[in-house]
């Protein structure tokens, strides 16, 4: 009665099976301190990640409107005339300005002062090896941001027998696919823990790498988390076991 029980009646509840109606377990009663700390760490998790992003957020639009509005003339600057700062206008400034560089870059006029601003900047020692380098990494960037690191895979690193999480990017191309003998060879991004952005080229062959079925997205709250955040994969298991299998008999005829 109550979830009280008698020395033989507990011992009788606990040895019956799970799905035994007369099965029971004793209730443990939380302390004080031990539901405080719950609701705490609670609390922490709700309001821990929510905190950060905001945090990030504002931190990124107040580092863009130092940067941008000291170019903005006063006049057309509205913390000058109200009593108070409008944050984010550095942003939609930097924002609209950007685009209107690729409108006007877009044209004949703009294409060709592009191309005459880059003859000098190639003309510059060191200032043009600096410049082909960034231009060749955004163009990379934004060309194929569609394409790059879509895929989430399992190689053998940094011995047999130890697995590791990489990012495929592409086909090796150019010298690399020529060099390397044998089979398709993939450049892979092997990222680190606890920082993703960082880490190691790979160039691995096809066949050693295990194609993973999480996205990027998963893949790099595992990494983060060093393995504690691991993506849901019975879900994706259990919706393809829904689909109909074809008895071989019938596939044959």
């Amino acid at each position: 009665m109550g979830g009280v029980f008698a020395p033989d009646d507990k011992d009788q509840a606990l040895n019956e099976p799970l799905d035994s109606p007369h099965h029971a377990i004793p209730t443990v009663k939380l302390t004080l301190g031990r539901r405080l700390m719950n609701y705490f760490l609670t609390g922490l998790v709700i309001a821990g990640p929510i905190g950060i992003t905001l945090y990030i957020a504002w931190w990124i639009i107040r580092f863009i409107d130092d940067m941008v509005t000291p170019f903005v003339p006063r006049a057309m600057n509205p913390s000058t005339y109200l009593p108070f700062e409008i944050p984010g206008f550095g942003l939609v400034v930097a924002f609209l300005t950007i685009g209107l560089v690729g409108f006007f870059a877009a044209n004949l006029f703009g294409r060709t002062l592009v191309k005459f601003g880059e003859a000098i900047l190639h003309r510059l020692p060191m200032i043009s090896t600096l410049y082909k380098a960034l231009k060749q990494i955004f163009e990379t960037v934004v060309n194929q941001s569609a394409k790059s690191f879509r895929e989430v895979g399992l190689i053998q690193y940094p011995r047999p027998g130890l697995w590791a999480v990489v990012f495929i990017s592409t086909e090796a191309k150019g010298e690399m696919a020529e060099k390397v003998d044998g089979e398709q060879i993939m450049s892979v991004f092997l990222p680190t823990t606890p920082n993703p952005t960082s880490g190691f080229l790979l160039y691995v062959p096809r066949s050693e790498i295990v194609i993973l079925d999480m996205s990027i997205e998963d893949a790099a709250k595992l990494i983060v988390s060093a393995g504690l955040v691991s993506p849901d994969y019975r879900q994706k298991t259990e919706s393809l076991a829904e689909k109909p299998v074809v008895p071989e008999a019938e596939t044959a005829g």
